[in-house]
């Protein structure tokens, strides 16, 4: 598998992140930020999947100071959920936006890259990659399904790159009132584009999953290539 190391900032030691790299270079880069299940089989398909798109892809271990490696299944039975939810429970999401700030860094000056660098999360991924349009210098965020974001909608203000979500109707992990909420706040900021896509539950993009739904999946791939392709180049 292929991966690179990438030294914390607060000097505690060093993670792995998954790389996929692109057929043609120079190209962009997109960090690439896990659900709850840690870097597994999915978040590795979809970081070759933006590799096949042209740009790097880096997906960093962030559950790595509770464990590194984990590869949990969500289809997998109760059992893998209760882990994710633990480690999910564990992490200090504040040192996960560090680790994703150096992992931008690092994504920047990847040999073969051209300095620009987007994220791109799913789930809790989604929410870190709200935290890090407001928090760090990342030409673009892309947020699906993000959870909790509705917490953080008075932050909103300090976005100043792209910001696209992409939110399933029927979540149940981002009810009807926090989907009002994060509308509501975000209609009238200039750099901020919303979706929401009718009659599909979180994780409708996990190809194979037992949520997918192929054309809700599709219209929002398509949208975040097109943003991707625009801001990276």
């Amino acid at each position: 598998m292929p991966e690179i190391r990438i030294s914390a900032a607060d000097g505690s030691g060093e993670f792995a992140a998954y790389l996929a790299e692109p057929k043609t270079k120079p190209a962009g880069a997109v960090v690439m930020i896990q659900e709850i299940f840690g870097v597994n089989r999915t978040m590795r398909a979809l970081s070759d999947w933006v590799a096949e798109m042209g740009f790097f892809a880096v997906a960093p271990d962030l559950f790595w100071r509770q464990q590194p490696g984990v590869q949990l299944d969500p289809d997998a039975g109760q059992e893998q959920w209760e882990r994710a939810f633990a480690l999910m429970k564990g992490l200090d999401q504040d040192k996960a936006i560090e680790d994703l700030k150096a992992t931008l860094a690092v994504a920047r000056r990847l040999p073969g890259a051209n300095g620009k660098a987007a994220t791109m999360g799913f789930c809790l991924g989604g929410r870190l990659a709200y935290r890090m349009a407001v928090e760090s210098d990342a030409d673009c965020n892309i947020s699906y399904y993000g959870v909790g974001i509705e917490g953080m909608l008075d932050k909103a203000p300090a976005i100043r790159a792209p910001l696209l979500m992409h939110i399933a109707e029927k979540d149940r992990f981002v009810p009807p009132e926090a989907q009002k909420a994060i509308l509501e706040a975000l209609k009238g900021h200039p750099l901020v584009t919303v979706h929401v896509y009718p009659g599909v539950d979180h994780a409708f993009a996990r190809v194979g999953g037992h949520s997918y739904d192929a054309r809700a999946a599709t219209i929002a791939n398509g949208r975040t290539a097109e943003l991707l392709a625009r801001v990276l180049g």
